[in-house]
C-alpha cells in the first residue's frame, strides 16, 4: 500500500481556494496512491453541515468520494478547525474519520495524529478543545440559522488562531517529544509502532526519540506538497 499524506493546506484560507490541491487529488492514483491520510485542518475552518459549506468544499468533496470510488483509501485524522464531520454529509467522503489513524510505510508501522491534543499539561486548551467539540454545542451549532452559522465559522477562526502551544514562536519541542514516547514502541493502546506523523505546528521537523521517529509535517499550505511517508522513512536509512 502507498500511503500519502496531506496536513494543514487550510483551504479557503492561507492555503487558497483550493485549485491546486484538487488537481493533485486527481493525480494520486497514477502515482501509486491506494491511501491517503488527510492530517487535519485541510479547511481553514470545516463545520459537518451544509450551511456552513465554503466553494473549497464543494471543489474538494467530490474529489474525495472519486479517490474512494477509484479503490483509494481515504483517512481523515480530525483536527482543531474540523467540527462534527462524524454523522455529517461529509462522512462517506472518508473510509476512516477518527483522531487517529495507522498505516503501513517503508515495512514498519506508522501512526498519524493531528497534534494539537498530544500536550496534556495545556489543561485549558484541553478543554476548549473538548467543549468546542461536545454534543450540546454541536446542537446549538447545527441549529443556528445560516447567517448566524457564518458569524460562528469566522468567530470560531478568529479564536482559533489565538489558541494553543504559542508554536508560532516555537515548536513545542518536549510536550512533542513526551507525546512521541508513550506511543511509540509499546503504546498503551496494545499497538507498537516506530513512527509517529503530526501535522498542526505548520513546520517540518524530525525528532529521534525513545522507540522511534517523530516526523513533524510542514503545512501543506506553506509547501504545497504531497508527503510520501515511504520517501521520509527511506531517508533515514
Amino acid at each position: 500500500m502507498t500511503v500519502a499524506i496531506i496536513a494543514d493546506s487550510h483551504l479557503g484560507g492561507p492555503g487558497g481556494d483550493g485549485d491546486l490541491f484538487v488537481e493533485q487529488l486527481c493525480a494520486l492514483p497514477e502515482q501509486g496512491c491506494t491511501h491517503l491520510v488527510l492530517l487535519g485542518d485541510i479547511f481553514h475552518v470545516w463545520v459537518g453541515s451544509r450551511k456552513f459549506e465554503t466553494s473549497e468544499v464543494r471543489k474538494v468533496v467530490p474529489e474525495l468520494r472519486a479517490l474512494r470510488e477509484a479503490g483509494v483509501r481515504v483517512d481523515y485524522v480530525e483536527g482543531n478547525r474540523d467540527f462534527f464531520l462524524r454523522k455529517s454529509p461529509y462522512a462517506d467522503c472518508f473510509d476512516r474519520l477518527d483522531l487517529e489513524t495507522h498505516f503501513e510505510a517503508g515495512g514498519e508501522s506508522c501512526l498519524a495524529v493531528h497534534g494539537d491534543g498530544l500536550n496534556d499539561r495545556d489543561r485549558q486548551y484541553l478543554f476548549w478543545r473538548w467543549l468546542s467539540k461536545s454534543t450540546p454545542v454541536r446542537w446549538a451549532v447545527l441549529g443556528l440559522p445560516s447567517v448566524a452559522a457564518q458569524k460562528f465559522v469566522h468567530g470560531t477562526e478568529a479564536k482559533l488562531s489565538k489558541t494553543n502551544f504559542k508554536h508560532k514562536r516555537q515548536i513545542p519541542e518536549q510536550p512533542i517529544r513526551r507525546y512521541g514516547e508513550r506511543r511509540l514502541g509499546s503504546d498503551p493502546k496494545g499497538a507498537t509502532h516506530q513512527h509517529l506523523f503530526l501535522g498542526h505546528f505548520h513546520e517540518p521537523h524530525r525528532f529521534e526519540i525513545r522507540g522511534g521517529t517523530v516526523h513533524v509535517l510542514d503545512a501543506w499550505f506553506n509547501s504545497n506538497r504531497v508527503e510520501w511517508p515511504d520517501r521520509l522513512i527511506a531517508d533515514l536509512h
